[in-house]
């Protein structure tokens, strides 16, 4: 078996082999175009996007710099998200975000790691799993999503979490590890932040 078919079956690889690698530098020179855009250039920047993605919905809003070692090539993205400054997707592996999410500054969707024992490492081995974001899920600064990582739907991540493990849907979760807090509720129907009275939900 090949490092290429290794690669596709979630196994060990050697992420240096040219059959790996393909046409990886050619992904990341259109994002290279999407973050050298001015702010004006918003049509433009939908247009990229479109190329960039494997798949993207209408009304997604991208502020660069954007990271992603494959350029987004496997990244799917729903509707309506919204990532802000200086998000990196490391796309080894497929990324799936569901519609209307958001992602704030700095956070890192990793589909890929490195294994323990040293002399894989030496060896240039690498390994990715995919990773799921549910629908209107928002993650918040600074949080990392680590491989194989599901995150189910309207859950919020805390801002400097790590997420290690699945995350169920309707929760909020924080920490490092990243753990369940509390369900999603009827105090959020009447609270948006701390005891600050929510005024805009019937």
């Amino acid at each position: 078996m090949n490092h290429k078919e290794r690669k596709e079956k979630g196994l060990p690889y050697r992420y240096d082999d040219p059959e790996v690698m393909g046409p990886q530098l050619v992904y990341m020179e259109k994002l290279f175009d999407f973050n050298n855009t001015r702010p004006m250039e918003q049509a433009k920047r939908q247009e990229i996007m479109k190329e960039m993605f494997a798949e993207i919905g209408e009304g997604c809003h991208i502020e660069p710099p954007l990271n992603a070692n494959w350029g987004c090539h496997h990244v799917h993205f729903g509707k309506g998200i919204y990532c802000n400054f200086n998000v990196t997707l490391v796309d080894d592996e497929h990324i799936y975000v569901g519609d209307y999410s958001m992602i704030a500054p700095n956070v890192v969707i990793a589909t890929s790691g490195h294994p323990i024992l040293p002399i894989l490492r030496e060896h240039h081995y690498v390994y990715n799993l995919p990773v799921h974001i549910g629908r209107n899920v928002w993650i918040g600064s600074g949080a990392q999503i680590l491989p194989g990582v599901t995150v189910g739907d309207n859950s919020v991540i805390g801002g400097g979490s790590v997420v290690t493990n699945d995350i169920p849907a309707n929760v909020v979760a924080c920490g490092v590890p990243c753990r369940v807090i509390r369900a999603i509720g009827e105090k959020d129907r009447k609270y948006f932040f701390k005891d600050r009275a929510l005024d805009v939900w019937e």
